[in-house]
């Protein structure tokens, strides 16, 4: 059924507020003069080619790989801001932290790492190789493009309980708010960054508290979760290990669809289906189930957002690792 034009004017009009703040706001407090769109021009010049070349490679192989860079680099933002530090392969950091466990695609930097050393020796940092990286992933998944800037310096300190702030899917949505808050990022970030779930899996044991324990009540299941889909996932995730679709309906496919499961009471977190009954977020569900143009658009401009927050710049407060999964060794 397609959208009548007044329809849509309606839909962009509970946009515009959000919109138009974003738009007052202007970019992130840290995207400086540090962090241009050209820092690699003359250093590597071939800095994202060399990065989507081997996103392509990898995609080849196992295309969960592309939902997994982007998740990584939440994951990396969302602690010391985007510093590459959950890629320190340390004891006590925050890849060893449990809300760490689901995380792939190490190996994937790890590799275009290697070949930039080859090509560009300690010249980019594992930040921008994961931002970038993030961006070319997104393009695989059929997502859309944004212009990345670079200048990052990867961060020296990396702490497991530090990664405990990382939301889980059972926080409130006034709880989201605050933490993308202090990213940096308002609520429209919130909303189109969770649609990041239009791809990709969670594990059974993120969501068994909603099938057999919710509100600490053994046996009870969530009662926002459609019937159907709740018979659905009881069927699958007989094992906490087990990895279920955030998107049953087209899992593959870089969509609206989340928003659309939402309306239907379809959403795999407590915190997606929150999204959609929240009147701080609803508005925004509503828009973006029914304009997958409009979504393409802010998805880009919000995973802009989130990769210029809160990044380390200058040599004072960073370095560019050699090895991206240690920091460099002190020079004597």
């Amino acid at each position: 059924m397609r959208s009548s034009p007044l329809h849509i004017l309606f839909l962009l009009l509970l946009l515009l507020p959000y919109l138009l703040t974003a738009a007052l706001a202007g970019p992130p407090e840290d995207d400086d003069e540090y962090l241009t769109k050209n820092y690699y021009s003359r250093s590597c010049p071939r800095f994202e080619e060399t990065v989507g070349c081997k996103i392509d490679y990898w995609h080849s192989l196992d295309s969960s790989l592309s939902p997994s860079l982007i998740h990584l680099l939440f994951f990396d933002c969302a602690v010391r801001g985007c510093d590459a530090s959950i890629l320190l392969n340390n004891t006590g950091g925050e890849r060893r932290s449990p809300a760490a466990a689901s995380l792939r695609g190490f190996r994937v930097i790890d590799d275009i790492k290697a070949e930039l050393e080859k090509t560009c020796p300690e010249t980019v940092s594992c930040a921008d190789i994961l931002v970038a990286a993030a961006r070319e992933a997104t393009l695989k998944a059929g997502g859309p493009y944004w212009d990345n800037v670079y200048g990052r310096k990867d961060g020296r300190v990396s702490l497991a309980k530090e990664a405990e702030a990382v939301p889980t899917g059972r926080e409130s949505i006034t709880e989201l708010i605050d933490f993308f808050d202090s990213l940096g990022l308002d609520i429209l970030d919130l909303v189109v960054l969770s649609g990041a779930h239009t791809i990709g899996k969670a594990t059974c044991g993120a969501i068994q508290h909603r099938l057999y324990n919710y509100g600490g009540v053994a046996g009870e299941s969530d009662p926002s979760i459609d019937p159907r889909y709740l018979n659905y996932l009881k069927r699958k995730c007989r094992q906490a290990s087990t990895e279920v679709d955030f998107d049953p309906t087209t899992p593959t496919e870089f969509d609206n669809e989340y928003y659309r499961n939402l309306k239907r009471h379809m959403g795999l977190l407590g915190t997606d289906q929150l999204l959609a009954s929240d009147s701080r977020t609803e508005p925004i569900v509503e828009a973006l189930a029914s304009q997958e143009g409009v979504f393409k658009h802010q998805f880009a401009k919000s995973m802009k957002n989130l990769a210029e927050a809160l990044v380390l710049e200058g040599n004072d407060e960073g370095e560019v690792r050699i090895n991206c999964n240690f920091v460099n060794e002190k020079k004597k």
